[in-house]
């Protein structure tokens, strides 16, 4: 299920899903631990002998953002209990506390007492065994605890120095066991239980009640959970917002994501203001899926019936290095120097990286086997994922001029991954060697992978010079240019005028070529090895817009012909798969590469603005869409998505300003 508010601060990160329930709570790392194992933790609402959950079908829901911060705007109104509620959640932008402020209004004719209730279903350290959750009644809050993770639950009611802090009802209780369903089946009749503790598989459940809201009036309360290693941290957190007052944490957390959001002055030309909007909140939502120890998680959706028991809670290099790619073109490379000095840290002794990557640095899980069909050895790898980072931290350099930053990674980065990409080719074509593809479905030479080893090359060859190693620059240039001369004589055909996606070479020096149409061929010309102009990427091009553009009202390109992930129609007529945003941005950047007017420049427009319109009302962007209905499909956010609408903005409003001075310069 699409996680519609992701929030958080590169410590703590807390997801909603599409019923404004919360779902995932990850500490102390972004998309490591998850202590609620993705499982619904209930919000509801009791009034004068009426009961509802949010998720609830009666509802009207506004599940957004407020405008350019990581603060939710929600609103919900239930016409059968005559009320509306607006909260404002948040993730405070430096401490590990949750925090959610409630506005309750009264839209019936009489005065009424509300109650509102707020369930956490742990599975804390991933583990639904051995979890303990107790009352403090010095406090007055509940904590919920295992081994080295504590959350203490708490809130007030009112604001200012009348507010009254504590909660005023609580329950602690069994769940998954013996057909126990939780303590949140507890409030549905507006009273707790006040069990004091409980162990085991347990939950906990506290409410704030407001006594009396009169006619069309509105009280506030407040609720926050705080994070930490041991009862004291939390503890301190609980009393700073005892003291400070909430509603100040809520407020420095609103304008510090202003200010981040637009550190930095720009001009957007001609964009318009929705597609501006989604450049921004793309920004954002792409800090919250940063760990603060440099992993970029390619997504945190815990929803795991789609990925065999296992998620996309991971660091993939090739993501995390177009991500960073993005953001150091966006203008922050403060937030990705961590990212590199993470890759320079997991890199193989060899001069590789992995499949993928956890945010402590540990290997992520994999499906890339280290034996072939034959049970010979191979390198289990997505050689895109080495080469990329290479190519971003140059690019990052160019941007920022980080030469004491790239200078400490020089060696144990560049070097050592340079080296393996010459030495890593097969040896009848001078291509790069067999990896798996950046879809992680088939090995081989593909072009996409080809084309990212020059790159990463070039860049090193670039860093090698910064640094007076011309011999070493010399020879990561000259495999750079075999590279590209063998993708000119193996990976073209002339017989269907494109590139192959993907080419085997078999132990008798036998070639066959994958010509299957594949998204990905734009990597070709996004990474520098042949210019959107060369006639072999516009015949190619030409046929991947023709073939792989969804003919159907939703539009949108697939990734490739007969895509089957998440296939939602065997009619290829209609669609050759699911629309995907990573895939349709690419051809946006084609146009922008290709374009030698501002007049074919606006053709990349309906582009973005295809993105802007198959979003979800909150700003966040999936990995792909149905083709028909047009609902999120897989993870939701992928970051992928996000940091490719940055990249993709960028250069346009880059080439904008160089045809515009073109142009300028030719009418003088």
């Amino acid at each position: 299920m699409p996680r519609d508010l992701p929030l958080g601060n590169g410590n703590l990160l807390i997801n909603f899903d599409k019923n404004y329930n919360v779902r995932d709570i990850y500490w102390p790392h972004v998309g490591q631990e998850l202590h609620t194992a993705g499982e619904i933790s209930h919000t509801g609402v009791w009034v004068n002998g009426q009961f509802a959950w949010l998720d609830a079908p009666e509802w009207q829901r506004t599940l957004v953002y407020d405008h350019e911060t990581l603060v939710s705007q929600v609103t919900l109104i239930h016409p059968t209990l005559q009320l509306q509620l607006i909260f404002n959640d948040t993730v405070d932008f430096y401490r590990p506390i949750f925090l959610r402020r409630v506005q309750v209004t009264n839209l019936a004719t009489t005065t009424r007492e509300v109650r509102l209730f707020f369930h956490y279903n742990w599975h804390i350290w991933q583990d639904t065994d051995a979890n303990t959750v107790f009352y403090d009644p010095e406090l007055q809050a509940l904590v919920a605890y295992k081994g080295r993770a504590y959350f203490l639950q708490n809130g007030q009611i009112g604001e200012g120095p009348h507010a009254q802090v504590g909660i005023s009802s609580w329950a602690t209780g069994i769940k998954e066991f013996n057909g126990a369903e939780g303590t949140w089946r507890d409030a549905e009749d507006g009273v707790l239980s006040g069990n004091p503790i409980a162990q085991g598989s347990v939950d906990g459940t506290s409410g704030l009640h407001i006594p009396a809201i009169a006619p069309q009036a509105s009280e506030v309360v407040y609720h926050w959970l705080a994070v930490g290693e041991d009862l004291q941290t939390t503890k301190v957190l609980n009393t700073m917002l005892r003291e400070r007052g909430a509603q100040d944490f809520l407020f420095r957390t609103s304008n510090y994501w202003r200010a981040w959001v637009n550190k930095d002055r720009q001009d957007f030309a001609d964009l318009p203001a929705d597609l501006v909007d989604l450049y921004k909140r793309s920004l954002l939502v792409i800090r919250t899926q940063i760990d603060h120890d440099g992993a970029i998680i390619a997504a945190n959706d815990a929803d795991t019936e789609f990925f065999s028991r296992d998620t996309y809670s991971y660091m993939w290099p090739r993501d995390g290095a177009l991500v960073a790619n993005a953001l150091s073109h966006a203008g922050y490379a403060e937030i990705t120097r961590n990212f590199y000095a993470f890759c320079q840290a997991v890199m193989m002794p060899g001069g590789y990286l992995l499949h993928k990557y956890n945010p402590d640095r540990s290997w992520g899980s994999s499906w890339h086997p280290w034996i072939d069909h034959t049970g010979a050895a191979q390198l289990p790898i997505q050689e895109d994922e080495t080469a990329l980072v290479i190519y971003s931290l140059w690019q990052h350099y160019l941007q920022h001029q980080d030469i004491e930053f790239v200078g400490s990674l020089y060696r144990g980065l560049v070097v050592t991954g340079a080296d393996f990409l010459t030495s890593y080719r097969e040896p009848l074509t001078n291509l790069p060697g067999p990896s798996f593809d950046l879809w992680e479905e088939r090995r081989g030479i593909l072009s996409y992978t080809t084309s990212t080893v020059y790159a990463g090359l070039d860049a090193a060859a670039r860093f090698s010079t910064l640094f007076g190693e011309e011999q070493l620059a010399a020879k990561y240039q000259t495999a750079a240019q075999e590279i590209k001369d063998a993708t000119l004589k193996y990976l073209w055909d002339e017989e269907h005028g494109r590139f192959a996606r993907m080419i085997t070479v078999d132990a008798n020096g036998t070639i066959q070529k994958d010509m299957t149409l594949d998204s990905s061929l734009c990597g070709l010309f996004q990474f520098g090895m042949f210019m959107a102009h060369d006639e072999q990427i516009e015949r190619t091009m030409q046929q991947l817009e023709q073939t792989l553009w969804v003919k159907t009202d939703v539009g949108g390109m697939a990734r490739y012909e007969n895509d089957y992930y998440h296939q939602v129609t065997q009619d290829l007529s209609k669609a050759q798969g699911n629309p995907w945003f990573i895939c349709t941005l690419w051809l946006a950047q084609y146009r922008i590469a290709h374009s030698t007017t501002l007049s074919e420049l606006s053709l990349a427009l309906p582009l973005l603005r295809w993105v802007c319109d198959h979003i979800l009302d909150s700003g966040v962007i999936a990995e792909q869409v149905d083709p028909f209905s047009s609902a999120p499909l897989s993870v939701s956010p992928l970051t992928w998505s996000h940091a490719e609408y940055v990249m993709t903005v960028r250069w346009y409003l880059g080439h904008r300003r160089r045809l515009t001075s073109s142009e300028t310069n030719n009418n003088e």
